[in-house]
């Protein structure tokens, strides 16, 4: 969940709005916590005595503050606090030193073999959608057992096939095995293969090396409170 909030959609096929969106549908059908409805959420939450004054308290002047949609809103806040500053953002903060001379080397080659045009801004990804496997099909190169045929699932445009959500690279390094099906294993190879698909360059051993070195400079710090373990009503 780090850095999700600060991306254009929940999920890799892009089949929910936000966060708050998300934290709504996670709770009810058979892809989720399994509850059968909103209204069993509410009644869940409204049969824990504590949390009727905090939802006071979270939502003034709502006459019925346990419902669904401010139970989104409140995981959402949540979730929004989860960002990860970095050692790459103290470098372009100004400081320098923040990187090794093998990862400035890094974050050239990443710049000059084009990785930046779908990984962009603040979360070095999580802004567009791209077709996975420019230069050919992207199974071709990760050996996935299964074809995923992304946003198409939903949205049912055959333009969308073969679409995904761009991938956030922030702690990509603590995040195998990687791609929408865990296919790959190593950061390396991901590398590897991004390279060959998307942008139809043979990245030698070296500039992997330099590259991965990079991203293992978007390992950014977890949040105190998110280390903290929560002490939640108790229901009866």
């Amino acid at each position: 969940m780090f850095n999700a909030a600060g991306q254009i959609s929940a999920h890799w096929i892009g089949n929910r709005r936000d966060v708050e969106d998300q934290a709504k549908q996670s709770v009810v059908g058979p892809a989720s916590f399994g509850m059968s409805s909103y209204e069993a959420v509410e009644k869940v939450l409204k049969a824990i005595p504590g949390y009727e004054p905090m939802f006071r308290k979270a939502f003034p002047g709502d006459p019925d503050p346990i419902r669904i949609d401010n139970f989104a809103l409140a995981v959402g806040a949540f979730v929004r606090t989860l960002v990860t500053p970095s050692p790459f953002d103290d470098f372009i903060g100004g400081s320098p030193a923040a990187l090794d001379d093998v990862q400035k080397k890094g974050l050239k080659r990443f710049l000059d073999a084009g990785c930046a045009s779908c990984h962009s801004g603040p979360y070095i990804g999580g802004q567009s959608y791209e077709r996975f496997g420019v230069h050919g099909p992207y199974w071709d190169y990760t050996k996935s057992p299964e074809i995923d045929e992304g946003r198409f699932a939903a949205t049912k445009d055959a333009a969308d096939k073969y679409v995904f959500k761009v991938p956030v690279l922030r702690n990509v390094t603590m995040t195998s095995p990687y791609f929408h099906d865990g296919s790959v294993d190593r950061l390396s190879e991901a590398v590897r293969i991004m390279g060959k698909a998307q942008l139809d360059v043979t990245l030698t051993e070296e500039a992997i090396g330099e590259i991965v070195a990079f991203l293992g400079s978007l390992t950014g710090r977890i949040p105190r409170d998110a280390l903290e373990v929560p002490v939640l009503p108790r229901r009866d």
